[in-house]
């Protein structure tokens, strides 16, 4: 009975010492930090949209190292990997005991080493914190795979095992040795590669690709493909295994390491800045968009860089669900001289006249514009700033339509001036545009010809917006943002879009490429080009049926060339993209055939496009925004009582014992008027107003042309007070009779069409003209001494 009581006791004593010391092992794995390299960053890889690696970073250590979910690697490698190294991986706790037994009966019964007890989870421990072979070492590493077992699941070790397993020189892991020996990723395996990538482990420096070394690997690989055969652990469904044996035996072992995918640099580069968080950058690039892009702009680099244009971009989006499908931030990655690293698509650059087509739509959703409208594209100041065409040349009158598709630019600051130019800002920002400065007023009137700066890809969030019937969305590159689509902000109505393609689509234009007035376009394309003043920008922004695009050109030292226009070199570049990424096949049916539903046909005057009055004797019917129409009577026909006999005009106090007959005039703005005379150049005007008969009818005060408001002029020393005389010039109904007074000093009389002027002072002076009606305006105008 006393000796069973000892027993009793030695048996409680001896499992509460084994409950201590599991509970001593069990804090030490909890207290003691996993092995540091466990946490190493992991190489960063920029993908395609079909999973394949477009671009991978150097790890900071100077490892090629991937990371390896499970999911992202081929299951027969797995199962194979197992089968081969720890069969009882998911159950052992980092140590096998079994396995250790059976190493040891194994080893002495053939009285050499020839089997050895090491789970995955001791061999991660060995790659992690390498140690010499000794008994000590060996106690310390069974220690570690505990804690690595306890600390993480099954999966996590696993998966940091396919990552950190040695490849030879600096790769690791399945993922980079997959795409170092065989060029592409783990995903899918042959069973030539998953014995390959089970043999090089072994002896990785023995093993590893090099010509040196093909003998002993291929005696390795073949020998672990014959085992795996032969216990089930590598197969193919449906082939016999000496068949698949044959099959691995008659394949080549890699015996060079392939380079690492190094594509879209600049994206690449780019994301990475952006989500430095993140270690898979999945993205919606398409690999043969990508490639086809930058082999086009590569293509023509070497031509633009004898032209002196050494930078250059290309962004192109899916028209439909606004996915980026290619990047290309400049000719050349590696171009130190030129900046060939800066980011081209995200630098803000002067979009020249790129963003016309927006002031366009803009303009015809808020009534002030149509296509048919007529316009005056003559020479204007505003302060210091005197827009200019960039052919030098004015037209006069043009329509708004052919405002846009000849790129003039007066008529687009003049609708500019109309809009506002806050409110224009305002519309960009919706569109996703950011590099504006936030500071109110910092931008004038120029900014409707490229007086602002935005990047190529905020220009192509615009163009996506216009080609998207006038519905803003965000441009989306990383798989990580195409969850629910937000809701699309509307820019501008589908009518306003609709009518602005239309205009962007006529191809009888300057900036119309002369090498495809004989190949032709592609197929659906609306367009639109820039040039920056100085001529160091080029910008073609359109779509095509299936892809918005956009191009810059330019240097990034703001070095100026000629060549840097966007019909000449830009235009060429964006069809061949547009061309190259396109649907192929039977020739595509036209787009927008039929209008929006919020278009409504309404009757214009045809010669100005306003509202008829009984005086437009010839109409027509256009389209027009149905909440939009236009509303502002036709201001050039206007309907004259003239004398038969005399021919002279008459008006109704005047007309008695007269024969008299209505007759239609055509009258233009005293402006354009003017502009014409200067030009040597005359209208026909109505006839004037009989003797005695005294003008009346229109109220309309004169409006001030110049000084323009808020102008402040500055007097040049040394320079002579005739040189710097200040025009005074005004707009008035029927060329009347206007006087002007300066400072409530008479200064002379002229009729609208002319124009006089004043020799300035220094100070504060007060302008005022008034018509032979009594109708007046008024104008401050402050004059200073330039320091």
């Amino acid at each position: 009975m006393r000796r069973l009581h000892l027993s009793k006791r030695k048996w409680v004593g001896g499992l509460l010492a084994g409950l201590v010391l599991l509970c001593t092992g069990l804090a030490a794995a909890w207290w003691v930090p996993l092995p540091e390299r466990l946490a190493a960053p992991p190489s960063v890889v920029m993908a395609y949209r079909d999973g394949s690696p477009a671009y991978v970073f150097l790890a900071p250590d100077e490892r090629w190292r991937i990371p390896a979910p499970k999911d992202r690697i081929d299951r027969a490698y797995v199962r194979a990997l197992l089968a081969l190294e720890d069969k009882r991986f998911f159950q052992h706790p980092g140590v096998d005991p079994l396995a250790a037994l059976r190493a040891v009966g194994l080893n002495l019964s053939r009285g050499r080493r020839v089997s050895g007890a090491s789970t995955l989870t001791m061999q991660l421990v060995r790659v992690l914190e390498p140690r010499p072979r000794t008994f000590t070492s060996k106690v310390v590493e069974s220690f570690r795979a505990a804690q690595l077992e306890v600390r993480l699941s099954k999966q996590e070790v696993l998966e940091a095992y396919l990552q950190f397993v040695p490849y030879g020189r600096n790769v690791e892991g399945v993922e980079a040795a997959a795409l170092a020996y065989f060029g592409h990723t783990a995903q899918h395996l042959s069973p030539a590669e998953i014995s390959t990538l089970l043999a090089v482990p072994q002896n990785p420096n023995r093993r590893f690709p090099s010509p040196e070394n093909t003998a002993r690997l291929r005696s390795a690989r073949d020998d672990i493909a014959r085992r795996l055969l032969e216990s089930g652990g590598l197969g193919v469904e449906g082939v016999a295994s000496d068949v698949v044996l044959e099959e691995v035996r008659a394949t080549q072992v890699p015996d060079v390491l392939k380079p690492f995918p190094r594509e879209a640099p600049h994206a690449a580069v780019w994301l990475k800045a952006r989500r430095p968080d993140v270690a898979w950058l999945s993205t919606t690039l398409d690999a043969g968009t990508q490639r086809l892009v930058e082999r086009t702009l590569g293509d023509a680099a070497r031509r633009l860089e004898r032209q002196g244009i050494h930078n250059g971009a290309v962004v192109v989006a899916d028209r439909d669900s606004g996915e980026l499908r290619a990047l290309v931030g400049n000719f050349d990655f590696f171009d130190g001289k030129n900046g060939g690293q800066i980011i081209g698509f995200a630098t803000p650059r002067s979009p020249g006249s790129a963003l016309k087509p927006l002031l366009y739509a803009l303009g015809i959703d808020q009534g002030l514009v149509g296509p048919e409208t007529l316009v005056t594209d003559i020479p204007a100041a505003y302060g210091g700033y005197a827009p200019r065409n960039f052919d030098g040349r004015f037209q006069g009158l043009v329509r708004m339509e052919s405002a846009l598709s000849q790129s003039l630019n007066l008529p687009f600051v003049k609708l500019l001036e109309r809009l506002g130019v806050e409110g224009f800002l305002g519309s960009l920002r919706q569109a996703g545009v950011t590099s504006l400065d936030p500071h109110p007023g910092h931008y004038g009137l120029s900014a409707a010809v490229g007086g602002l700066e935005l990047t190529p890809l905020e220009l192509a969030g615009i163009y996506l917006s216009l080609a998207g019937d006038g519905q803003a969305r965000p441009l989306r590159v990383l798989a990580e943002e195409l969850g629910p689509a937000k809701k699309a902000r509307a820019l501008v109505s589908p009518g306003a879009a609709w009518l602005t393609r239309q205009a962007l689509s006529l191809r009888d234009r300057p900036d119309f490429p002369e090498r495809r007035r004989l190949t032709g376009l592609p197929a659906r394309v609306h367009w639109k080009t820039g040039t920056s003043f100085g001529n160091r920008d080029a910008w073609a922004a359109g779509s095509g049926p299936k892809h918005t695009a956009v191009v810059w050109l330019g240097n990034f030292n703001h070095a100026s060339s000629v060549h840097l226009v966007g019909a000449e070199n830009a235009a060429p570049l964006l069809f061949d993209i547009l061309e190259g990424v396109g649907p192929r096949g039977a020739l595509l049916q036209e787009e927008d055939v039929a209008p929006p539903k919020d278009l409504v046909r309404v009757e214009v005057c045809a010669y100005s496009g306003h509202l008829p009055t009984d005086a437009c004797t010839q109409r027509k019917t256009v389209d027009a925004v149905r909440t939009a129409v236009p509303t502002t009577p036709c201001p050039y026909h206007h309907r004259v009582e003239v004398d038969v006999e005399s021919g002279l005009a008459v008006t109704p106090s005047c007309r008695a014992g007269r024969q008299t007959e209505s007759r239609v005039y055509l009258t233009w703005p005293s402006s354009l008027r003017r502009w014409l005379a200067e030009q040597q150049r005359q209208l026909p005007e109505p006839p004037p107003l009989a003797p005695g008969c005294v003008a009346g009818g229109e109220r309309d005060t004169p409006i001030i042309l110049s000084p323009p408001e808020g102008q402040v002029a500055l007097l040049i020393p040394g320079m002579s007070a005739r040189e710097q005389e200040v025009p005074l010039e005004a707009e008035a109904a029927q060329d009347r009779e206007l006087t002007w007074f300066v400072d409530g000093a008479f200064l002379g009389t002229a009729r609208a069409a002319e124009r006089l002027w004043w020799r300035p002072s220094v100070g504060t002076h007060d302008i005022l003209v008034t018509d032979d009606r009594g109708l007046t305006a008024r104008r401050t105008l402050v004059v200073r001494e330039r320091e």
